[in-house]
């Protein structure tokens, strides 16, 4: 008869407490058991007294006759060092992707990545000629505000300076015929009458 040390489920749904027992190999879990050695309980904290119950004296007696402790009971019974740690291999997750999947999600991911990188460098391009371009029209919109006034300013001013001048060029040249005319008239009878009177006394001479 093959016997073991393993634990027996008790407690409630989603409240489970653990009876350690020695039962028969071929028995049910929660079924008839030999003899009761202890109580786990994972719901309390690690360090709490209660969480590991077990009599020691108990368990080596059994383990002297023969029993096999299951992985669990046997990592209880290494703490007291009834006996050797045993090695738990990692329990794979149903749910989890294979290899296979994990590579080709990888594969998927590094492809992905590529392209996300080329927009992001021709949005980087396109967004260079528009601020390029902004920079240029605001560059030109200050020259014209900077030489628009000057212009403005040469044109308003020289209306009123060339004015004056052109008018008073207008009104000084007749003024300045005028007298040249009068000064012609006043020199001309001076001139003329005394040649008149000598021709005149000339021919009576004769």
């Amino acid at each position: 008869m093959a016997l073991k040390i393993r634990l027996s489920r008790g407690g409630a749904k989603k409240r489970p407490f653990y009876k350690i027992v020695v039962a028969e190999a071929l028995s049910p879990r929660d079924g008839k058991f030999i003899e009761r050695l202890g109580s786990y309980n994972p719901m309390v904290a690690k360090d709490h007294a209660e969480r590991l119950v077990l009599d020691i004296e108990r368990a080596k007696y059994w383990l002297s006759k023969g029993a096999q402790p299951t992985l669990r009971v046997a990592k209880m019974l290494s703490s007291d060092g009834l006996v050797k740690a045993p090695v738990i291999r990692d329990q794979p997750i149903k749910s989890a992707p294979g290899k296979k999947r994990q590579e080709r999600e990888a594969e998927a991911a590094e492809k992905s990545a590529v392209p996300a990188e080329a927009p992001a460098e021709e949005e980087a391009k396109e967004e260079a000629p528009a601020v390029e371009a902004s920079v240029e029209e605001v560059v030109k919109e200050e020259a014209l505000a900077t030489e628009a006034p000057p212009e403005e300013e040469a044109k308003e001013e020289a209306p009123t300076t060339e004015a004056p001048t052109e008018e008073e060029a207008k009104e000084e040249a007749p003024a300045v015929e005028a007298a040249v005319e009068e000064v012609a008239k006043e020199e001309a009878p001076a001139t003329d009458s005394p040649t008149e009177e000598g021709a005149k006394e000339e021919e009576k001479k004769e």
